[in-house]
């Protein structure tokens, strides 16, 4: 283990290394606050289980177009940088929502601010987990691909760490502290986050429209130097071109130029301090100092305003290229086909986790501290399941692995529907077992479903835009679930499931089963001989 840490210092620096950890951290430490965000809408503001499923399907909107922000930063350098200044940003987004929300009681009231307020901060994460991405690809393709399993490793350890700590702290931080002080403890991190930012040195992109005006500048002054030494007196003209007042005698020189006038003596010397003075050649005259001179160094060349507009016009290509080859690459039918089956897998089903957890505080009622007990157990399940597949499903055909996690989510999302019926308490099992017990498993079960969509992910990425296109099947896997809890919303709706009134809940969980069965049916768009290690 230090041997590693050792290598990864060795090969990336600390300050990377330990900006990538704290933003994955940060990133599952994030069930901390959000625990606290569905206590405050249940309890504070009386939500509908609808209704709060409704806001937080709004709030999280911003992970459904991660793309835009990779070509933002790809495309459109800030400084001449692509990713620091563009974390930096996402880390402001991430900062102030909570620390309004800790000391405005007025904001954490109303359901408009804050909902803004929440989707400004998820703007924020997501912002921050595509730079992170594209900063780790950059690391690894710049220092050595042989570390980047390891960079891998570090940032899914990060993120379990953070989530298990942000459970079992969050529920402890909800019995004992006030809303509004669980807010602002969770800004510290995205305030360690944005100083963190200027720990690392990001080396600014190359521009090579700038590059190939800084190349005919550098030919036309090597030109005019040269002319300037064969001839210092044209070389003393001033040029009023362009609007600015240039002395063209070869000042970029870095030694000064000696001449004779015509009876042989030395002449002064023409250095870069010198701008005021010119050689006296015969009768030739000193110049008198234009008190408009300084006013008209401050007007900008033409040559400088072409240069704004290529690189306008270089941004504007680069956004078209980049956009004109994500289209390019997702119309293909091996990236478009098993994609959409991904999108209808999450489409299709019901989201109903908060009214689940309405169910569990107001009926059951269950504490937060034993709900943030059932998340940590969520993160083994996950990692459990993240284990077994690696070991055993690598080589097993990818239409086999999605329809068995299929199946398994149907048959372990019935569990719920013991939990609601009460079946549970008739064979003796209690509802916290129940509880931790499904939550364990309808994890591991979601993370063999998750685990070839990201294998299958990065090998369908052509050369040159994986990043981006990356970036974009996530985006697709993310909307597919906001719009599954969109449908979640709407059917607890339908069947006037409040915070008083459970009656058709297990209705609801009966549909959501029949729903989980559907993408069976299009499993023909995954390629049929796809496993679960190659597309």
């Amino acid at each position: 283990m230090i041997t590693w840490l050792r290598n990864m210092h060795l090969t990336f620096g600390a300050s990377f290394i330990w900006l990538i950890a704290l933003i994955y951290f940060t990133q599952g430490f994030r069930s901390f606050v959000w625990t606290a965000v569905s206590y405050q809408l249940k309890d504070m503001l009386k939500f509908s289980p609808s209704a709060s499923q409704l806001v937080v399907s709004v709030a999280f909107f911003p992970w459904s177009i991660k793309p835009l922000y990779g070509v933002l930063s790809d495309c459109i350098p800030i400084k001449g940088k692509k990713r620091l200044p563009y974390l930096a940003i996402a880390s402001i987004l991430s900062l102030f929502p909570w620390i309004l929300l800790g000391l405005i009681a007025s904001l954490r009231s109303s359901p408009v601010f804050l909902t803004i307020l929440l989707t400004l901060q998820n703007l924020g994460s997501a912002m921050a987990d595509v730079v992170v991405d594209a900063m780790i690809a950059e690391a690894v393709r710049r220092e050595r691909e042989a570390f980047s399993g390891e960079l891998q490793s570090l940032s899914w350890s990060a993120m379990a760490l953070g989530g298990i700590s942000g459970s079992l702290i969050g529920g402890y931080a909800l019995t004992n502290l006030r809303i509004e002080t669980i807010f602002l403890l969770f800004s510290i991190f995205p305030t360690v986050q944005l100083f963190s930012c200027g720990l690392v040195k990001e080396i600014p992109s190359c521009d090579e429209v700038l590059v190939n005006h800084a190349k005919m500048d550098a030919e036309t002054d090597s030109n005019k130097a040269e002319s300037n030494v064969r001839n210092p007196i044209e070389g003393g003209v001033m040029d009023l071109q362009d609007g600015w007042v240039k002395i063209q005698n070869g000042l970029s020189m870095e030694k000064s130029v000696e001449y004779k006038k015509p009876d042989g003596d030395v002449a002064r010397n023409l250095d870069k301090d010198n701008l005021g003075a010119t050689p006296k050649v015969g009768t030739m005259r000193r110049r008198k100092r234009n008190p408009n001179e300084e006013n008209l160094k401050a007007i900008p060349t033409q040559s400088e305003l072409h240069e704004k507009k290529s690189l306008a016009l270089k941004w504007f290509l680069s956004l078209r290229l980049a956009i004109r080859s994500l289209f390019e690459a997702f119309r293909r039918p091996i990236v478009l086909r098993p994609m959409t089956w991904f999108f209808l897998s999450n489409v299709t089903i019901p989201n109903i986790s908060t009214i689940m957890f309405y169910y569990q505080t107001e009926v059951l009622h269950l504490e937060a501290s034993f709900l943030g007990t059932a998340r940590v157990v969520g993160w083994v399940g996950l990692m459990l399941g993240t284990f077994t597949y690696n070991r055993y499903l690598k080589h097993m055909k990818l239409r086999r692995i999605l329809m068995w996690a299929h199946v398994g989510l149907a048959i372990f999302t019935l569990l719920d529907g013991l939990l609601v019926s009460r079946l549970n308490v008739t064979f003796g099992i209690s509802d916290k077992a129940l509880v931790l017990f499904g939550s364990t498993l309808a994890d591991a079960i979601n993370q063999l479903k998750l685990m070839p969509f990201l294998i299958i992910s990065g090998q369908l990425c052509p050369p040159g835009i994986e990043g981006t296109l990356f970036a974009l099947f996530m985006s697709i896997n993310n909307l597919g679930s906001t719009l599954g809890s969109f449908l979640g919303a709407g059917l607890a709706s339908a069947l006037h499931i409040s915070h008083q009134s459970f009656d058709n809940l297990l209705l609801a969980i009966i549909i959501q089963v029949a729903c989980t069965l559907i993408p069976l049916g299009f499993l023909f768009l995954i390629p049929k001989q796809a496993t679960g290690a190659s597309s």
